[in-house]
C-alpha cells in the first residue's frame, strides 16, 4: 500500500495543506493500492507563490544553462526506467508495447527540447525592428492520467527550454507515478521554483491555476468540456492558453489499400493505449465497394489484440482506468446497439476469461451512419464504428463532419494521392500508412479539439511573447 503524502513546492517535498485524500487503485484487479493525499487552494496559490518568485531570476538563464537543465531532467528521467515502468502498469494497466515506450518517450521530450533549443534564435530583425522572444511568465499545465509521465515531462521541458516557470496539476488517479516521476525530476537540480506539482482536484486546484491574476498562460491536455471552461475561466485575466482536447479520428481506409498491411494498421491506431487517446482512429471510414471484405477482415484480425494484465507481454487492450470509465464504455456499447449498429466484434461486458478488472471488450459496430451518437462523441475505450463511403469526396465529407479535428488516419498506395487527400481534412495531423512520430512537428487540433500546438519551434513560441523594439 502506497501512501502518497507530499506535493513539490519551491524544490522541496512538503506536506499539504489539503487534508482530504483519494484512493488509488490497480485497474486490472479493482484492488486499492495507496491513497493520495490532495492539496486545496492555499497549496495552489503557494505553488504559484513560489513560482512567481523564481521567474525573474530563471527568465533570464542563457539558453545554454537551460539546454544543460534540459539534459539533466531527461537523464534523470531515463535513470529510474524500470521503477517508472512498473508503477505505470500497477497503476494504469497499460499493456507492455506501451509501458516499455513510455518512459523513454517522456525522457526524451527534454532531449527534444533541448534540440529546438539548439536552433532557436530569440532575437530577429524584422525590417527596422529588433524582435525579441521573451518568457511568457508563470504557466500552469493540466494534464491527464492516459500518459502520466509524457504529458507533464513534454509542458515541462517546453517551459524550461522558453525559460518560464511552472506550476503542473496532474491528474490524482497517477499519484503513485506522479511521486517516482516527481523524485527523478528534483535529482535533475533545477533553481527552487521552477516546477512545482500539486496533487490535487480539479474544481479546486486546477480552477486556482486556471483563474490565478499571476498565472499568464494555462496549457492543458483533457476533455474537451473542461477545456472550455478552463478558457471561460481565463478571459477575466486574458490568460494564454495551449488546449488539446478531445477526438474522433477518421480511419479512412482507400479503395487501393494493401488489406493484409491496412487492416492491422487500422486496428492498431484504433485501440491504441486500450482506446484511452485522443488520437485513436476510431471511425473508420471503407467505401462501399470494399465494405464486406473489410468487415470479414477486421472481424478476423480484432481477435489477435488480446485484452488481459500488463505481466502478460502478448496483451495488446488494458483495462479502463477507473469503474467510472468503465461504465462509461459499457454504456456506448449499449448505446450503439440501441442505435442499430450491427455488432460485429465484442460487446457487452468483460472479454471472455477475465472475471474481474475493468476490462472492456474490444468491440467494432458496422452498418453505423455518422449522426449515431457512437459516431460523434468520444467514447475514450476500445469501441469502433466502421462507416461506409461512395467516393473519397465522400469520405473527406464524412471524415470532416464531426466536431473534432485532431488527427486523421489515411491507408493506401497512392502516397502523392494520400498527400492531395491530407489537405481536405480539417485536422491538426494527418497520418499516413501508419507513419512513426515526428516529435518536433506541431501537434494540436482544429475545432473542438483544441487551441494551438505543442512540441518542437511551434510548442516553443507558445510560451513566449514577441516584443518589437524599433530605433
Amino acid at each position: 500500500m502506497r501512501i502518497i503524502d507530499k506535493i513539490y513546492i519551491d524544490g522541496q517535498f512538503t506536506t499539504p495543506h489539503g487534508e482530504e485524500t483519494a484512493d488509488l487503485y490497480n485497474p486490472s484487479t479493482e484492488e486499492k493500492i495507496g491513497t493520495v493525499r490532495l492539496g486545496d487552494l492555499e497549496d495552489a496559490r503557494t505553488a504559484i507563490a513560489a513560482a512567481k518568485r523564481a521567474f525573474p531570476a530563471f527568465s533570464r538563464v542563457t539558453k545554454e544553462e537551460r539546454m544543460g537543465m534540459l539534459e539533466r531532467l531527461g537523464d534523470a528521467v531515463a535513470a529510474r526506467d524500470s521503477e517508472l515502468t512498473d508503477a505505470m502498469a500497477t497503476e494504469y494497466g497499460a499493456p507492455q508495447y506501451f509501458t516499455s515506450f513510455a518512459v523513454t518517450h517522456a525522457a526524451s521530450s527534454f532531449r527534444h527540447m533541448a534540440e529546438v533549443l539548439r536552433d532557436y534564435d530569440f532575437t530577429q530583425r524584422i525590417g527596422r525592428a529588433e524582435v525579441k522572444m521573451q518568457p511568457i511568465g508563470v504557466t500552469a499545465a493540466i494534464t491527464p492520467w492516459n500518459s502520466n509521465y509524457g504529458f507533464i515531462c513534454a509542458k515541462l521541458a517546453t517551459a524550461i527550454a522558453a525559460g518560464t516557470t511552472i506550476v503542473i496539476k496532474p491528474s490524482e488517479m497517477s499519484a503513485i507515478q506522479t511521486q517516482l516521476l516527481t523524485e527523478c525530476l528534483h535529482e535533475a537540480g533545477l533553481p527552487k521554483g521552477v516546477f512545482n506539482i500539486v496533487n490535487g482536484r480539479g474544481d479546486l486546484v486546477g480552477a486556482e491555476f486556471s483563474r490565478h491574476p499571476d498565472i499568464a498562460k494555462v496549457s492543458f491536455t483533457g476533455s474537451t468540456a473542461v477545456g472550455k471552461q478552463i478558457l471561460r475561466t481565463g478571459v477575466e485575466t486574458l490568460k494564454r492558453v495551449t488546449l488539446e482536447l478531445g477526438g474522433k479520428g477518421p480511419n479512412i481506409i482507400l479503395d487501393d489499400a494493401e488489406l493484409d498491411v491496412a487492416i492491422p494498421a487500422v486496428l492498431r491506431v484504433g485501440l491504441m493505449n486500450s482506446g484511452q487517446a485522443c488520437i485513436a482512429g476510431t471511425r473508420i471510414l471503407v467505401s462501399e465497394a470494399r465494405k464486406a471484405e473489410v468487415i470479414d477482415r477486421l472481424r478476423a484480425e480484432i481477435t489477435t489484440f488480446k485484452p488481459g494484465a500488463p505481466s502478460d507481454p502478448t496483451v495488446m487492450i488494458g483495462p479502463m482506468i477507473s469503474q467510472k470509465q468503465y461504465d462509461r464504455v459499457q454504456s456506448y456499447i449499449k448505446l450503439g446497439l440501441d442505435e442499430g449498429a450491427e455488432l460485429i466484434a465484442g460487446g457487452p461486458g468483460r472479454p471472455q476469461g477475465i472475471s474481474h478488472g475493468w476490462f472492456s471488450q474490444p468491440t467494432v459496430f458496422a452498418n453505423v451512419t455518422n449522426d449515431m451518437r457512437i459516431a460523434r462523441e468520444e467514447i475514450f475505450g476500445p469501441v469502433l464504428s466502421v462507416i461506409t463511403y461512395r467516393d473519397e469526396e465522400d469520405a473527406i465529407r464524412i471524415a470532416n463532419d464531426t466536431s473534432y479535428g485532431l488527427q486523421a488516419y489515411l491507408h493506401g498506395k497512392d502516397i502523392e494521392r494520400m498527400q492531395v487527400l491530407a489537405d481536405s481534412l480539417d485536422c491538426g495531423r494527418v497520418v499516413i500508412n501508419a507513419a512513426p512520430h515526428e516529435p518536433l512537428a506541431p501537434f494540436g487540433g482544429m475545432k473542438q479539439s483544441g487551441i494551438g500546438r505543442e512540441f518542437g519551434p511551434f510548442g516553443l513560441e507558445a510560451f513566449l511573447e514577441p516584443k518589437a523594439i524599433l530605433a
